[in-house]
């Protein structure tokens, strides 16, 4: 019995697949077919795949070609495929010509010509061909432009005076600004990824994502840390138990910017700490812990206090079950880490945490230890790019970050710009 295997990502399987899957299994008697895996093709760079690893078997399933279907997880896993399943021949398309001679030693290896004129690339692409424009330009958005054309089928357009050139706006302008930029934008039908925080005020953050609900327009809370695969895990495992109890959540996000500590220094133009580093800091704590907290206590400490400048700024959260933590600044530098701390282990991760693509899980028996290696291309923006498109696609806000710790992240900025804080010299 002559042996083949190939393997793919098989998006949205059309009749190239299936041209290419017959002539595999022409070369032999028994095809294999190796399906990659999400996280898998995440390292690979394909971040937009529009079907889930289950949907993609089940179609190849349908398809009803090959003899024996498995999943591709890891880089070198061809190799092992081959000597575990007694291959004779791999095969692929000619795009990937030359790519996989170092097989050879293993088996025969073919390239077959694929079929011209047809991609899950381009289907993607016509599928979900949508507009984003920026308005503003501080923090994220010039990183936000670049990381759009990672994504099939986002392009990036200048908004025109009234949106009428984009089907989506994402909003880079000051934290003060967000509200009404927002709700302009929403008024003319358009979808809205914005630069967290949505708004410095709890109940305009409420009445936008309201308004966007009931208007069947997607709001997206622009934290790029939230669509990181490293962080969306490390939420899921310290939820499933593994550390047991969840008691506490020390966050700490600092950068030394510029001359930010000398004096006389225009900070008119620059964002402040609560405002740059609040939002991130704050997501651990309200996606571990829920939004619910019974108390809170923001200790500041002001560059210009007239601006409400601070440089520094540390928020305690109290609930009835758990303690947060979380220290922010741009005038003062500390280990940027992340804690979660659990009654049978915890989690450390190293700084910078925000952008993460490694974690540990640690107990008092260090041989139990595990590490988490995850890929993290373009600090998590592409991610949140697709996340934003696809729940476009499916009229759901479904999104990483929930409504609820939207708001209540508007709604500690609020308590602070209301001066609801204990200042230190």
């Amino acid at each position: 019995m002559t042996k083949v295997i190939t393997y793919g990502t098989f998006d949205l399987l059309h009749y190239g697949h299936i041209q290419l899957l017959k002539r595999a299994k022409a070369l032999g008697d028994y095809l294999i077919v190796g399906v990659t895996s999400d996280d898998y093709d995440k390292t690979r760079g394909k971040i937009n795949n529009q079907q889930t690893l289950m949907e993609r078997i089940a179609a190849l399933k349908q398809a009803d070609i090959a003899d024996e279907i498995i999943v591709e997880e890891y880089e070198g896993q061809k190799i092992d495929d081959i000597k575990r399943y007694n291959v004779d021949i791999f095969t692929i398309g000619s795009d990937w010509e030359g790519k996989f001679d170092y097989l050879n030693e293993y088996c025969k290896v073919i390239y077959l010509p694929r079929t011209v004129g047809i991609s899950s690339s381009d289907i993607r692409a016509e599928k979900h061909k949508l507009s984003i424009g920026i308005i503003g330009n501080p923090g994220g958005g010039p990183k936000f432009a670049n990381e759009i054309s990672y994504v099939n089928g986002a392009e990036l357009k200048d908004c025109g005076e009234g949106f009428e050139n984009v089907d989506a706006v994402y909003v880079a302008t000051i934290p003060s600004n967000h509200y009404q930029d927002i709700k302009n934008a929403l008024a003319k039908g358009k979808h809205v990824i914005c630069e967290s925080p949505i708004a410095t005020k709890k109940s305009q953050c409420e009445e936008l994502l309201r308004f966007a609900e009931e208007n069947d327009l997607i709001l997206a809370d622009a934290i790029k840390t939230a669509y990181s695969t490293a962080f969306s895990r490390l939420v899921v495992l310290a939820k499933s138990g593994r550390i047991g109890d969840i008691i506490s959540v020390d966050a700490t996000c600092t950068s030394m910017q510029g001359k930010l500590d000398e004096k006389n220094v225009d900070l008119s133009g620059v964002f402040n700490t609560i405002s740059s580093w609040g939002p991130i800091a704050m997501l651990p704590v309200f996606q571990l812990l829920g939004t619910d907290y019974r108390q809170k206590t923001i200790v500041t400490r002001f560059l210009d206090r007239d601006l409400l400048f601070d440089g520094f700024t540390k928020i305690d959260f109290i609930y009835d079950k758990a303690v947060a933590s979380i220290k922010v600044a741009k005038a003062a530098k500390s280990e940027g880490e992340l804690v979660i701390t659990g009654t049978k282990g915890y989690i450390y991760v190293p700084a910078p945490w925000w952008k993460t693509d490694y974690f540990e899980v640690r107990f008092e028996d260090q041989t139990e230890n595990k590490r988490f290696f995850y890929q993290l291309d373009g600090e998590g923006i592409r991610y949140e790019i697709v996340a934003f498109i696809k729940a476009i696609e499916r009229n759901k806000n479904d999104l990483n970050i929930s409504a609820q710790v939207s708001a209540a992240i508007s709604g500690v900025i609020e308590d602070f710009y209301r001066g609801d804080y204990i200042e230190i010299q």
